[in-house]
């Protein structure tokens, strides 16, 4: 567990804005930013780390004001800032809300400001203005697409194309220079998927959208508005999304910066450690491949990260740090009683639950294992036989973390 709180420890925002932000300076890749030069200095935060984001860059720098936009409430901030609790995993009216306000909010800078937006992951439900159909239908969208087994990247592409803030749109609304700093919450730290791009721009089309709820039988079980929408995108009836970048987008924390620290902890505790990698696949393919890659010798470590993907079938509850630990566990049995497994989310949050993953050893096996697993109910697993790991919300989000090891 202490490999896993050098990883978490990791994904604190502040550590990285605080080799960005120095004397008034903004010390981006290839440009320095004098923030002294500007009348306000404005901030706009969205997602799972909006609040440590902003609290990080408000000690470093001067913030003359802004607007966050979170999953659950925190305790207040200065009055010049002005807080939105919007839904997540699925947009709900509070997330109209932030959308309006945010939009409101950039029109009405001037080019003597600088916005800095503090993106982090979450932002995609947090902050929606659906396109050509209503919130509901923009729900039952996206809850298929949560249980379809579909990868970030391919959920987002479709968001994307039902939004008139995400792929690049938000910035359109802009008055003055701004910033785009970024935590990736996606494999491949691609800014145009983190978000769904709402200040970089969009790689994907209306036709990567129908193919996307084609490829996953979801066609006929969203909303008729839905395919109608995308049918007229594909048509070439409703333009595209932006294809070039407007603002600078800085990607300055990832999962990998979790890993590299995790390996060091686990080297000074005399492991013999390696780094699978950022790794994403269904919980299944995934748990196959992590045991596979283990050797199951004797003070070893290895380390993974990533987002893996569940096809919910299962009337269940559970998340997919903790069904990917049943997995790899029935696998690693093969190879010893004694290998720990453990994975746990960055945000603290796994699945439909409030713990952040789970931790198990091989051999302990249950008989009961595989149908849980086909229920969906790996968190009623470990609630009964033991397991589930608990941190609390984090105010962070790079992703999932774990480890496989033997002492």
């Amino acid at each position: 567990m202490s490999i896993i709180e050098a990883g978490l420890d990791a994904a604190n925002p502040r550590r990285y804005l605080e080799k960005i932000i120095q004397d008034d300076v903004l010390i981006l890749p290839g440009r320095k930013i004098d923030l002294e030069k500007y009348d306000r200095v404005l901030v706009v935060a969205m997602g799972k780390a909006a609040y440590s984001m902003t609290s990080a860059v408000d000690l470093l720098t001067r913030i003359d004001g802004g607007i966050l936009v979170v999953p659950n409430k925190i305790k207040v901030m200065d009055k010049k800032f002005r807080m939105i609790v919007a839904g997540h995993p699925i947009p709900n009216k509070n997330s109209l809300i932030a959308a309006k306000k945010i939009v409101e909010f950039l029109g009405k800078t001037t080019p003597n400001d600088l916005l800095i937006f503090l993106i982090s992951g979450g932002a995609s439900s947090l902050v929606c203005m659906p396109d050509g159909i209503t919130l509901g239908q923009k729900q039952a969208t996206t809850s298929l697409l949560l249980k379809c087994g579909a990868s970030i990247h391919e959920i987002n592409c479709v968001r994307k194309h039902l939004s008139k803030i995400k792929g690049g749109k938000m910035v359109t609304y802009l008055r003055s220079d701004a910033v785009s700093l970024i935590m990736s919450d996606v494999v491949g730290d691609d800014p145009s998927s983190i978000a769904s791009g709402m200040t970089y721009y969009d790689k994907t089309t209306f036709a990567d959208a129908k193919k996307i709820l084609k490829k996953y039988h979801v066609e006929k079980l969203v909303p008729k508005r839905v395919l109608y929408h995308v049918d007229l995108g594909v048509k070439g009836k409703i333009k595209e999304t932006p294809k070039k970048v407007k603002i600078q987008n800085y990607v300055i924390a990832t999962n990998k910066d979790c890993l590299e620290v995790m390996k060091l902890r686990a080297k000074d505790l005399d492991y013999s450690t390696k780094i699978l990698g950022c790794v994403s696949d269904n919980v299944k393919d995934l748990g196959s491949k992590i045991s596979g890659a283990f050797s199951g010798n004797k003070k070893n470590c290895m380390i993974f990260g990533g987002e893996s993907t569940v096809v919910v079938t299962g009337k269940g509850k559970g998340g997919r740090n903790q069904e990917l630990v049943l997995h790899c566990t029935l696998d690693l049995s093969k190879k010893g009683n004694d290998i720990v497994i453990t994975s746990v989310g960055t945000d603290g949050i796994d699945g439909t639950t409030k713990c952040a993953g789970a931790i198990w050893q091989s051999g302990k096996k249950i008989d009961s294992m595989e149908r849980y697993l086909d229920n969906n109910n790996s968190y009623n697993f470990f609630k009964k036989y033991g397991g589930l790991v608990f941190t609390g919300s984090t105010g962070t989000n790079l992703m999932d973390i774990g480890l496989v090891l033997r002492k």
